[in-house]
C-alpha cells in the first residue's frame, strides 16, 4: 500500500507543520479536524484531505484512519479525555494495520505525575504500548509556544508572569516537532517502540528569556515569578480556564521547578537534517504578536 498519513489536531502547532511537511515530500495525508473552517480551508488548499471527526467518537476515528498506513496523534492538554480517546484510536489502528502511530506525549509524562494530566499521558503510552500497534512517543519539554499565553501582558505591561520561578528548560518550537513527526512517519523504519525526549538547543530560565524579550522588541521586558496556588487562581479568574488544564500548570510548574523539564540533545537535528528553532529565533519571528 502506498503511504497516507492521519493527521490528527490538524489545524494546531503541531499537526499544521506535520501537514505541511509531508505535502512537501508528496506524501498524501489526511487531515482529522474538528469543524471546517478557515484554518482547515487552508489546509486542503496545499493539498491535505479534510475529514471531520472527534478523538472521542470510535466510529469516526475508525472511519477516518480506513486506507491509512500512519498517523500523528495529539490530543488537546488543555481538557479531559486523553485515555478514552487513546483507547479507541489505538484500536482503530490496530483494526486498520498501520504501519506507524507517532504519539505526542509530555516530558514530565511518568508514574508518579502529580498532572492528571501528565499522568494520563503516561497511561496513554502503555495503553499504545499493550495494543501492538507500532509507535513512538515525544516526550517534548514546554514548547516555545507557552509564550503565547502571556503574548497580551508583554505587549500592553512589558512583563512576563509565570509560575515557574528559577526553573530552566530548553522551549522548542512546535514547527520544529511538526518537522520531526513527518520525518518519523515518512520513514518509519527503526523508531517503532522508541522514546523521544525532545528539546530546543539552550535551556533557559524566565528571566533570560525576559531578556531575549528586551533584546528582540527594544524595551525593557520583566519576568515577575509567582507562587504557584496564585497562578492557578488567576488562571481560573481571568481565563476560565478547565480545572483539568488548571490543575496541570500548577502541577509542571513544580515540576519545572524541580528540573523534570530540564535538558537538552541533538535528536531534531539527526533525525530532520535541521537544528531547532533558537528562542532569540521564535521571538523574531512572532515578534508582531508582542509589539
Amino acid at each position: 500500500m502506498d503511504k497516507k498519513i492521519l493527521v490528527t489536531g490538524a489545524t494546531g502547532k503541531t499537526g499544521k507543520e506535520t501537514v505541511y511537511q509531508l505535502l512537501k515530500n508528496n506524501i498524501p495525508v489526511r487531515a482529522l479536524v474538528r469543524k471546517a473552517d478557515e484554518r482547515s480551508a487552508e489546509l486542503k488548499e496545499i493539498g491535505a484531505e479534510i475529514v471531520l471527526g472527534d478523538l472521542l467518537d470510535f466510529d469516526s476515528v475508525t472511519a477516518a484512519l480506513k486506507g491509512i498506513t500512519g498517523a500523528y496523534f495529539v490530543y488537546p492538554v488543555i481538557v479531559p479525555g486523553i485515555l478514552d480517546a487513546t483507547a479507541k484510536f489505538a484500536q482503530a489502528a490496530l483494526e486498520n494495520g498501520l504501519e506507524m502511530v507517532v504519539n505526542m506525549s509530555q516530558i514530565s509524562a511518568r508514574r508518579e505525575a502529580k498532572s492528571n494530566a501528565a499522568q494520563s499521558h503516561w497511561l496513554g503510552e502503555r495503553l499504545f504500548d499493550r495494543s501492538g500497534v507500532p509507535v513512538v512517543h515525544l516526550r517534548p519539554t514546554f514548547f516555545a509556544e507557552w509564550l503565547m499565553y502571556r503574548a497580551g501582558e508583554i505587549k500592553v505591561k512589558n512583563s512576563l508572569t509565570l509560575p515557574f520561578g528559577n526553573g530552566v528548560y530548553a522551549p522548542i518550537a512546535a514547527a520544529d516537532q511538526g518537522r520531526f513527526i513527518a520525518a518519523i512517519l515518512a520513514g518509519p523504519e527503526g523508531h517503532a517502540g522508541k522514546t523521544y525526549p525532545l528539546f530546543g538547543p539552550k535551556e533557559l530560565s524566565q528571566f533570560e528569556i525576559a531578556d531575549i524579550l528586551t533584546e528582540v522588541l527594544k524595551r525593557k521586558i520583566t519576568y515577575y515569578p509567582v507562587e504557584i496556588a496564585d497562578y492557578g487562581k488567576f488562571m481560573e479568574k481571568e481565563f476560565g480556564y478547565d480545572p483539568w488544564f488548571v490543575q496541570h500548570v500548577i502541577a509542571v510548574a513544580q515540576d519545572c521547578r524541580d528540573g523534570i523539564f530540564s535538558g537538552t540533545n541533538e535528536l531534531i537535528r539527526q533525525i530532520t537534517g535541521t537544528a531547532p528553532m533558537s528562542m532569540h529565533e521564535y521571538i523574531e519571528e512572532n515578534r508582531g504578536l508582542f509589539e
